[in-house]
């Protein structure tokens, strides 16, 4: 018998008897991305669950083999909106990944990209902006074509050429907080509310996020962005780095509950889904369980936010063609579908058409396409394919991971469609009537 591990022993906010719900019914097979792919019960919900349950038993040694495996699940949680049984498997995942942590089994590629990106980059947002102007010149210019003709590219190691290979588009002017506040035009405040700005998206999605303090102040908030905010630690809770992540979500809830919102909203589906998580994530913590439980509680999808608030409803014509790309922590760990949906069909000449599989995962999945490339573009080419089985001119998302790795699909198949997000799409309804 080989030593346990218990998956649930050392994170409160998984419960190790959640492992045994699981009835084995087949039910998440269908939606799990990476079976559609592989067709491999080993890389199925299921089949990770069950081997959870081996290495918790004494059964299978925590080893390379077996956390392969969960190191290729992308954590979308579709499994989990379908499970009859109510499996959490986004929590029993995240567990996981902190136990291999723990336990000294996370891949080498994996510690590389957290030791850069995740603890490197992200907490340090200064420098991550100064980098974010460097490489906005590099893509413009096209230095790539020069490097790799001067064979620079193979000295890189594998993962700073994957990550070369995926840059974003870098849209200036960068959006940062500040100390100001943006009001109605009409002066009429309804609410007032805090804007999340993170990380990556005021870098890659700078319009998108013009747009949502546009479209929120349109629609009778007060907006501020807090300086001090920073990145909400979504892809170290994923990537098992929980103290890293917890003393992110620690800084956010001090900064943006010190501001007294009524919400705290969000445009970014990832970001969305660990903020309303927090209140699990500071389960026993003296200091910090009931303020991050007040986090979590104001913390609203911006989507969510203007469907329930009866938004203005734009009057203009915009007649173009949209599919909707669905994020999986918007779909399936938020259960948010139909508000974005409802805000599109909003739009007086803007025809929606339905893509096949829209809330299977394109195969970003935070820094997924980095750990696993191979497989990513896999599932991005199916998504692709399902994009193809319908006429449209704009894909339309709600998350900056899938935006950038639809964007950078787009580039490398020349296809001709535009991409937005959904608050960007309504902003121009709303410009269009001035």
């Amino acid at each position: 018998m080989t030593q346990s591990t218990n998956i649930g022993d050392e994170l409160s906010m998984a419960d190790p008897n959640d492992m045994y719900k699981c009835v084995h019914c087949g039910l998440c097979l269908s939606a799990c991305p990476t079976y559609a792919i592989t067709g491999l019960e080993m890389e199925s919900p299921r089949g990770r669950i069950h081997f959870m349950k081996s290495v918790s038993e004494g059964r299978l040694e925590l080893d390379a083999k077996v956390t392969s495996h969960w190191d290729l699940c992308l954590q979308c949680r579709a499994c989990e909106a379908v499970c009859p049984s109510g499996v959490p498997y986004g929590k029993l995942i995240t567990s996981t990944k902190y136990n291999m942590d723990l336990h000294n089994k996370t891949s080498p590629k994996m510690r590389r990209i957290r030791s850069v990106l995740l603890r490197g980059l992200l907490p340090r947002l200064g420098l991550l902006r100064s980098l974010s102007h460097i490489l906005f010149y590099y893509n413009r210019f096209r230095l790539s074509h020069l490097l790799n003709w001067l064979g620079v590219f193979r000295l890189l190691p594998t993962e700073l050429k994957q990550m070369e290979a995926q840059l974003p588009n870098f849209t200036k002017p960068f959006f940062k907080p500040g100390v100001n506040t943006f009001i109605p035009i009409d002066g009429d405040i309804k609410m007032k509310v805090c804007l999340l700005a993170g990380c990556i998206m005021p870098l890659v999605q700078s319009d998108a996020m013009r747009s949502a303090v546009r479209v929120l102040t349109k629609n009778g908030c007060e907006v501020s962005v807090p300086v001090g905010q920073g990145c909400c630690g979504a892809l170290n809770l994923h990537a098992g780095d929980m103290e890293y992540a917890k003393s992110m979500a620690r800084n956010n809830i001090d900064v943006m509950l010190a501001a007294n919102p009524d919400y705290i909203i969000t445009i970014s589906a990832g970001c969305g889904a660990s903020m309303k998580e927090y209140y699990e994530l500071f389960q026993g913590d003296p200091e910090y369980q009931g303020k991050a439980q007040e986090y979590s509680d104001k913390t609203i999808d911006i989507h969510e936010f203007l469907t329930s608030i009866d938004f203005i409803r734009p009057t203009k014509q915009v007649p173009i063609k949209v599919t909707y790309q669905d994020a999986c922590h918007l779909a399936h760990a938020q259960r948010i579908t139909s508000a974005p949906r409802i805000l599109l069909q909003s739009i007086p000449g803007l025809e929606f058409v339905e893509m096949p599989e829209a809330n299977m995962c394109c195969g970003s999945a935070g820094i997924y396409s980095m750990v696993n490339p191979e497989m990513s573009q896999e599932i991005l080419s199916r998504k692709f394919a399902n994009i193809s089985k319908v006429d449209c001119d704009v894909i339309a998302t709600s998350n900056p991971g899938c935006s950038m790795h639809i964007q950078a699909g787009i580039k490398q198949r020349a296809l001709p469609y535009d991409l937005k997000h959904v608050i960007e799409i309504l902003d121009m309804a709303y410009e269009e009537e001035l």
